[in-house]
């Protein structure tokens, strides 16, 4: 797709956070000077992208659990390993959920800002609680994803009035649902969950450049089944995929292969859960194989998935992190030589 090169050397938008950095709003200051090394991290490894690192947010999913009023943190972790929320009423949005960080973050740099989102299908499967319904707590897991792709999609309209011009969304439960053999569905259904995120990508107005992303987890199945992958891409109107394509499976190259010709591709090429370097060659045989199904000109790469989930808990060290990012520019380079 037209513009895909302006993003060539992607990731997924949280950074490892300084060891010296204080809990988020313990120190602005401290903060404000941490988002600027981040910047200039991201300028110093030649991303085409630059985050605020959710240096500003305990983990990804707080631009709006920690923000968007009607969540309260409860006991335990939940699933997915991260802390548990649960909706205690319909969402409600009182400002902005990341717009004033993206606006600062054009103040550092050129290169317009990314802005990565979890996505309301997700947010919705993991918060719905069933037994708060009666008290006033959402009536479904569908009404309650409803409300927060309304919330989701206007602060994209704001993120892109204020100049971004890529925002990705994550929602890592999907890839479970086009396993061959899927995963329960548990609180939203596969059907509910691609109607939930389609509205929230579709966009009223869209300027020269933006692009949309939707990352639907961070490994690939076993197995793929065919007909639910291409349901996924058929029924989200997302513009750019961020797949992950770090492990050489055949499902990794099935996932790309039902992609639509008119979507571009962001591949998840170097494990971001491992310290060690992926062999160059290796890498660059994988790419071969997937320019063979999809235009390479309509492709990005990147880490597999974001170094810091969770504030607290990075999955590298600031030093490897910045090895795989430098490893990710190199191989766009061997790819694209100095076209972006």
């Amino acid at each position: 797709m037209a513009d895909t090169f302006n993003y060539r050397i992607d990731h997924h938008g949280s950074l490892v956070r300084p060891v010296t950095l204080p809990a988020p709003g313990d120190d602005p200051e401290a903060l404000r000077d941490a988002v600027k090394e981040a910047v200039a991290l991201q300028r110093s490894v030649r991303s085409t992208v630059v985050t605020d690192g959710d240096f500003p947010r305990d983990d990804f999913r707080g631009a709006v659990l920690g923000t968007v009023r009607g969540f309260r943190r409860a006991s335990g972790d939940g699933p997915d390993g991260l802390p548990r929320w649960v909706a205690e009423s319909l969402p409600k949005a009182d400002g902005p959920l990341l717009a004033d960080w993206a606006a600062r973050l054009t103040e550092l740099t050129v290169i317009a800002p990314k802005v990565s989102l979890p996505s309301p299908a997700y947010l919705a499967a993991l918060t719905f609680d069933e037994n708060l319904a009666a008290g006033g707590g959402p009536a479904s897991a569908r009404e309650l994803g409803e409300a927060l792709a309304e919330i989701i999609r206007a602060e994209i309209g704001l993120l892109v009035a204020g100049g971004v011009r890529l925002i990705q969304l994550n929602n890592p439960l999907l890839l479970a649902q086009v396993a061959a053999d899927p995963a329960a569905p548990g609180a939203l259904s596969f059907e509910d969950a691609l109607a939930v995120d389609a509205t929230t990508v579709l966009l009223d107005e869209r300027p020269e450049g933006v692009r949309t992303g939707l990352c639907p987890g961070w490994a690939a199945p076993a197995a793929v089944d065919r007909a639910r992958v291409v349901r996924l891409y058929g029924e989200i109107p997302a513009d750019r995929w961020i797949l992950p394509y770090d492990q050489g499976t055949a499902a990794e190259l099935d996932l790309l292969r039902a992609l639509p010709e008119d979507r571009d591709v962001c591949l998840g090429v170097v494990d971001a859960t491992t310290a060690r370097l992926e062999e160059i060659d290796t890498v660059l045989a994988r790419i071969d194989a997937a320019a063979e199904v999809k235009d390479i000109e309509d492709m990005a790469l990147a880490p597999s998935r974001g170094f810091a989930d969770m504030a607290d808990r990075p999955l590298l060290g600031a030093g490897d992190q910045r090895r795989k990012l430098v490893l990710v520019e190199t191989l766009a380079r061997y790819c694209w030589g100095n076209e972006f």
